[in-house]
């Protein structure tokens, strides 16, 4: 294994600050055979990255991570963290009640294999329904009685992050989206989560791929786009400035890139790393083919030069707006009519 930098998000609890996605291997971005999956979590863990991301909605992918576990045996399971996710059905949100919590944990636990699950981070549809706090207090029961180790929570705006840690429940990460394209956690949550000891878990940093080296120079792709990811982060694109300020972006990525002997997707998800809060970038691929590059990217150090670089295009961005998932939880609008709100009774 390489060394791949770690945190510790408390005094009992260190992560690597790669952390290996699940959602690539949910099958929504192309057919990928079980062994194939099984074999890319290997890769990522041969690579150094010993935490591994995934959720109760990602379809087969808590069995895959549980075959993981099984393939490298009892004993190397032990030294990863898996976390996984709790995401309601939106239909359901409103009955959710203490059975409901219970069961979705204990089918998460049988799935993965495990006594105990590292972390479970709660997803909320939509905020004018009652009964989020309700149930992040159910499954902080479940914590007290030994099934979860640490409670988080994922797509969270400031104002129900603060609502949460109000109510008293220890939340220990936040996971959101965060790039040189997307910045919201910097409207209010990053500033949040320091004043109560909440880590960013950030996901998108390469935006589904886009920034990499093989979009720099190209010409901007026309609808139907390969799979839901590069839907979704075009999407970003558009809101950032365009293609036309993004290619400027890839420029500006790959000089500083040359100057690292590094990718671009190395240096996008350095500068996520490098900001305040962010514990951990989440990266994905469905092969072994980018597992030693993502576990590159704790060893790269950005130097204020290039950061003022990348700065200087960033500055002309026109958005996103709002704090964190604002676009995504408008259902009729861009980027929420685009979202599946009931995949947990179907997974």
């Amino acid at each position: 294994m390489s060394a791949v930098t770690t945190i510790a998000l408390r005094p009992d609890y260190e992560i690597t600050r790669v952390v290996r996605g699940g959602w690539q291997l949910a099958g929504g971005h192309g057919k990928i055979g079980r062994e194939d999956a099984i074999d890319a979590l290997v890769a990522a863990w041969e690579a150094g990255v010993t935490t591994f991301d995934c959720a109760d909605i990602y379809t087969g992918v808590e069995e895959l991570i549980g075959a993981f576990r099984g393939r490298i045996g009892s004993e190397a399971a032990r030294t990863i963290k898996v976390h996984t996710k709790f995401v309601p059905d939106l239909a359901v949100l409103a009955s959710i009640d203490k059975a409901y919590v219970e069961a979705i944990v204990d089918r998460s636990l049988r799935r993965l294999g495990m006594q105990r699950l590292d972390l479970v981070q709660l997803h909320w549809w939509n905020y004018a329904i009652p009964g989020l706090i309700d149930t992040i207090r159910r499954l902080d029961e479940l914590k007290r009685a030994g099934k979860i180790r640490h409670l988080g929570l994922t797509n969270f705006d400031a104002a129900h992050l603060a609502e949460v840690v109000a109510a008293g429940v220890e939340i220990v990460s936040v996971q959101a989206q965060y790039s040189v394209l997307d910045s919201r956690p910097e409207n209010g949550l990053a500033a949040l989560c320091a004043d109560h000891g909440v880590w960013l878990f950030c996901y998108g940093s390469v935006a589904g791929g886009f920034l990499g080296d093989r979009w720099l120079g190209a010409p901007e792709p026309s609808p139907p786009l390969e799979n839901r990811s590069l839907v979704k982060y075009k999407l970003i694109i558009d809101d950032f400035g365009g293609w036309g300020l993004f290619q400027e972006l890839l420029r500006v990525l790959r000089r500083v890139a040359d100057r690292h002997g590094a990718d671009i997707a190395t240096v996008a998800s350095r500068w996520v790393l490098d900001k305040p809060r962010a514990a951990a970038v989440i990266v994905g691929a469905r092969n072994r083919a980018h597992a030693a590059d993502n576990a590159r990217v704790t060893s790269l150090d950005l130097e204020d030069a290039d950061r003022e670089e990348i700065a200087a295009v960033i500055a002309r961005r026109r958005g996103p707006l709002g704090d964190v998932y604002d676009l995504e939880r408008d259902m009729t609008g861009r980027h929420g009519s685009i979202m599946h709100y009931d995949n947990n009774a179907k997974s």
